[in-house]
């Protein structure tokens, strides 16, 4: 049994294998397979920063301070007569049993999943990439790495404004009421906008790459400019789940700047293809004419071309 298994594990490594196989060739039970696997170390590596992440929660890391700092930093930056208890330092509110574990874990998961993007990023990249061409696959790598420094500059643009979010939030009403806010609703504000606002600032990374497949060209984005920066501040509006103006005006005033330098991209980029174009030898033939190739067949043995016939030019 095990030397009628061996080679079916030897072929399975042979079938992953660039250097063996390159183009990714593989029947359909074999592509389910490699991505039940693909699947499976990618689950595995989100696992392991969650439990990273749990232990990270109450643990400071040399000088990185621990995550359960971090996250309460802009609960903790709101002045301490608006909170709930402030003679008692800076402490959420729990208010049902077991709230604490599972919100350690929540962010502890959040946590992991960030920091181990690039393992199970990899992965799905090792899966789709046999199929891709060269320069399919050179794109691709360009966008995958635009993606994840945009939603990282995202994140921490939201990061930033948080502070001041909550304090014009807790500001209404302030010689009535104390703001006690607890654990689950605080951390779910928080990392909903910090995931609202990475995956908004990936939006105008699609203009690009609409554009650079040719589906979008600059003109039209030149044209439609109007019509995206209002519509970035409906998004903006929408998005934001605290409903606030400050975060409202940030996310659209960053988007506006991310859609502008992308608009930006495209002119540099359709200018560019205008010129290549521009260069080439048959850039000026009208379209009614047929392009002057050689239509004269050759013989297998016959090294020389054949010259070209003039009425095949005409």
């Amino acid at each position: 049994m095990a030397d009628s298994a061996s080679p079916s594990r030897r072929d399975r490594r042979r079938k992953r294998s660039r250097r063996l196989n390159p183009d990714g060739t593989m029947t359909l039970i074999e592509h389910i397979y490699e991505f039940r696997r693909r699947l499976g170390w990618a689950l595995l590596a989100v696992v392991a920063g969650g439990i990273f992440g749990f232990i990270w929660f109450n643990t400071r890391m040399g000088p990185v301070p621990s995550l359960g700092d971090i996250v309460n930093g802009p609960y903790c930056a709101i002045p301490p007569d608006r909170r709930l208890g402030s003679g008692e330092g800076c402490r959420l509110l729990q208010t049902v049993p077991f709230e604490a574990f599972m919100i350690q874990l929540k962010v502890g998961l959040a946590a992991g999943a960030v920091l181990t993007s690039p393992l199970w990023l990899y992965q799905f990249w090792a899966f789709i990439a046999p199929g891709l061409y060269s320069k399919e696959r050179k794109y691709a790598l360009t966008f995958v790495g635009c993606a994840s420094v945009l939603f990282a500059g995202g994140a921490v643009v939201a990061y930033l404004i948080i502070p001041h979010a909550l304090q014009l939030l807790m500001g209404f009403g302030s010689d009535f009421f104390i703001t006690g806010l607890t654990g689950d609703k605080y951390i779910s504000f928080v990392l909903s906008l910090l995931i609202i606002f990475g995956v908004s600032f990936e939006l105008p990374l699609v203009l690009v790459m609409l554009n650079f497949v040719g589906v979008v060209k600059y003109a039209q984005l030149k044209k439609w400019r109007r019509g995206l920066i209002f519509l970035v501040f409906v998004f903006a509006a929408f998005a934001t789940p605290g409903s606030d103006p400050f975060s409202m005006i940030a996310l659209a005033g960053a988007l506006t700047v991310l859609a502008e330098l992308a608009i930006q991209i495209a002119r540099v980029h359709d200018a560019r293809k205008y010129r290549e174009s521009e260069s080439s030898e048959w850039a000026h033939l009208p379209d009614d004419q047929p392009a002057p190739f050689d239509y004269t067949p050759t013989t297998v043995d016959d090294d020389t071309p054949a010259k070209p016939r003039t009425e095949d030019v005409t």
